[in-house]
């Protein structure tokens, strides 16, 4: 809300490198851990930069979404300056891009004075808010046009292999634009501006300057598509000014400027308590203390969309009828009944617990089936909830109850699990497709990491508090329930197990670390609980590094499943993660492979990843990440956590990592001190978003509004 994303910790996030959750980066470019562990990869709103191919084209749109944003920030009297669309990113040296995917650091080149770059992380931005159960991809770009990019990107010395992921991203127009603008080239993933300097410098020669005016309009909406991948859907306008200070701007709060006007970004007075100054008699002298805050187009328009949708939702007014207290009265736990009330009478309700209180909603949406109504429960991954119904799913029409005539969804009651896992383009697109009369539950614990893309949804609408909001008292059972329920208040606790349900083991370094792993999973878990070794889940901090995924995975696999990995690296057998879009990590099975691509055994389902998506979208999962791991629980989990993983630790990590496990946690520990300070002092990272302000703006204007 208001609150998250001020200062110097969005300024490091601005970078999208100074994470140390960036070790765990994504070799493939489609991460599960989108925008929490990551690469280069523009957010929502880059996604739109093929549209910009034109001037004219791009002024108009900008024109047309000036008029549409300022009407309904006219409206709540809440001055808005709109534009348009991103432009993009940059290239140069195939090197550096390979040096990005492989988690190492790109050398510095010409105008780059920033932090470091970024190690890897997520693939593409979360997909287009779809009202149509499908959406279309965009057509390949023709042969002509990747020849004709290819002939810039060899003027400008970067490699050939780019050429059809930069026409892809711009456009028809590619060449044109890399010609005119050699930095557009900055829409391409896991690209750095001092590879779009170098490439500038070699096609304009000494014209290609710091404060060159093209490279500062694309700087900025860069710039801002990194902080998307840290999870912010806007910047206050100094921290931004201080970021483009950092990659050598001459005149940041010019470039600013001259990025607004030209409708690159938008801009957003956000209003800081009442006004001040001025007594009862001469209030219109006071002012109101506001701060400004800069935004790409696609997180602005999805979290205003979103505001709107969540308020019409809650004005909703419902006659219960007398069935919803009989089912109130026979719920399983007073919580539950808490539930079912506010339910009732409500449109828009909230619910916060840990895994216990998962129980409730189930038995909200029970009651709410046998008073006749049509009922869907959504939950983040692939078994997370009563029905095999994941967000995803329900979005593109593959699972749930459908859309009706209008595009909406044909229900009454849409209960969503794992809230705190939607991002603002996801809940957006959900919230605009429940239909005027019906009911929405959003039910998570906050105490999880966030969203992979964009925004903090969960946390902004409890932090507006306009809606009823029920709180579970269900605690989390047994010792690992305990350990948990201390972690989420800052408090790392020893705690009883006498059933050995949570077990320390020290080591000394990264080799210990995978050598004690592999044993837990292949021979004492198994062994001390029968729980077999492939419903043992390893979770560590990152993919990169001495015992991040990569390595685990390897030990593992020679131990669990050894092959020579003849199908791309994967073999018959191999626990794998499928990530068919960034955020969304599905846990697989090879199965085989042929001409059509990997066949995967998924929960039973069999999908086929298509040959050249195999690499982007398929790694080995008997080790995963924090961040694709929420949402699901194993019987028993082992948490690596080596030595130089201490710097990417943090309350919501540790919460997260050792809530996945139902029956057993293992700790491999060799982090000595970081652990408990991760726990007590590093909570989650702010995220600087809107709708906590957009939220109650609608709230008080809607309350002042005549009956």
């Amino acid at each position: 809300g208001s609150e998250a994303g001020s200062g110097a910790e969005a300024e490091a996030d601005v970078d999208a490198g100074a994470d140390a959750d960036a070790a765990a980066g994504s070799e493939t470019g489609a991460d599960a851990d989108a925008g929490a562990e990551g690469t280069a990869e523009p957010a929502a709103g880059a996604q739109e930069t093929p549209a910009l191919s034109e001037a004219q084209a791009e002024l108009a749109a900008q024109k047309i979404e000036r008029e549409r944003i300022a009407r309904r920030k006219a409206e709540r009297e809440a001055p808005v300056e709109a534009g348009a669309k991103l432009s993009g990113k940059a290239a140069d040296l195939l090197a550096a891009v390979r040096a990005v995917e492989s988690g190492t650091k790109p050398s510095a080149v010409y105008f780059d004075e920033a932090p470091a770059a970024p190690r890897k992380a997520p693939a593409a931005p979360p997909p287009p808010r779809p009202v149509a159960p499908a959406a279309v991809a965009a057509p390949a770009p023709s042969a002509d046009t990747v020849e004709a990019v290819r002939a810039v990107l060899a003027r400008g010395g970067a490699p050939e292999a780019l050429a059809a992921p930069a026409a892809a991203a711009l456009g028809e127009d590619a060449a044109g634009q890399l010609t005119e603008n050699p930095w557009r080239l900055l829409a391409l993933p896991a690209v750095r501006p001092a590879q779009a300097d170098g490439f500038a410098r070699a096609l304009l020669g000494p014209e290609a300057g710091p404060g060159d005016e093209r490279r500062t309009t694309v700087l900025v909406g860069w710039l801002l598509a990194q902080a998307g991948l840290k999870g912010h859907t806007a910047l206050e306008a100094p921290v931004l000014e201080k970021a483009l200070a950092q990659y050598g701007v001459p005149d940041p709060a010019e470039a600013l400027e001259r990025a607004v006007a030209e409708g690159s970004v938008l801009v957003f007075h956000e209003p800081l308590g009442p006004p001040v100054g001025g007594g009862a008699e001469d209030a219109e002298d006071a002012e109101q203390p506001v701060r400004l805050l800069v935004g790409l187009e696609g997180a602005a328009m999805a979290e205003e969309s979103l505001a709107d949708g969540l308020a019409r939702l809650a004005a909703g007014t419902f006659d219960a009828p007398g069935g919803w207290e009989r089912a109130a009265g026979s719920a399983p736990s007073p919580s539950a009944a808490g539930l079912i009330r506010a339910v009732a009478g409500h449109g828009l309700v909230t619910h916060t617990g840990g895994e216990a209180a998962r129980a409730e909603p189930v038995a909200l949406a029970a009651a709410a089936r046998e008073l006749g109504l049509r009922v869907c429960v959504a939950a983040h991954a692939p078994g997370g909830g009563p029905d095999p119904v994941t967000v995803a799913g329900l979005l593109s029409g593959a699972e749930g109850p459908g859309r009706d005539a209008d595009g909406q969804f044909a229900l009454d009651l849409l209960v969503v699990l794992d809230a705190p896992q939607l991002d603002v383009e996801t809940a957006a697109a959900l919230v605009e497709s429940v239909p005027d009369g019906a009911r929405l539950v959003l039910s998570g614990d906050p105490g999880v990491l966030g969203s992979a893309g964009a925004g903090r949804v969960f946390a902004d609408v409890l932090a507006a508090r306009t809606c009823p909001q029920s709180v579970s008292r269900a605690p989390d059972p047994g010792p690992l329930g305990e350990l948990v329920s201390g972690i989420g208040i800052g408090e790392l606790n020893q705690v009883d197990a006498p059933g050995k349900e949570v077990v320390i083991v020290p080591v000394k370094d990264a080799g210990e670390a995978v050598h004690r792993a592999v044993q837990l999973v292949a021979e004492s878990v198994p062994r001390a609980f029968g729980i077999p070794a492939d419903q043992v889940q390893v979770i560590t901090p990152g993919h990169g590094g001495s015992a991040g995924t990569r390595a685990l995975n390897a030990a593992l696999k020679e131990r669990l499943n050894p092959g020579p990995g003849r199908f791309g690296g994967f073999d018959p057998g191999d626990r794998v993660v499928h990530v068919p879009s960034p955020g969304r990590a599905l846990a697989a099975r090879v199965v085989s492979a042929d001409a059509e691509g990997l066949h995967l055994d998924r929960a039973g389902a069999r999908v086929v990843v298509p040959k050249e998506l195999v690499e982007s979208q398929v790694r080995h999962g008997w080790a995963v990440t924090a961040h694709q791991a929420v949402g699901t629980r194993w019987p028993a989990v082992v948490v690596v956590l080596p030595g130089d993983a201490a710097q990417a630790l943090s309350r919501d990590w540790v919460y997260t990592a050792f809530g996945r496990g139902e029956r057993h946690l293992s700790v491999v520990h060799g982090v000595d001190q970081a652990l408990p300070h991760a726990v007590a002092e590093v909570p989650a990272k702010p995220r600087t978003t809107r709708l906590t302000g957009l939220l109650t703006a609608l709230a008080a204007a809607g309350a002042q509004q005549p009956e």
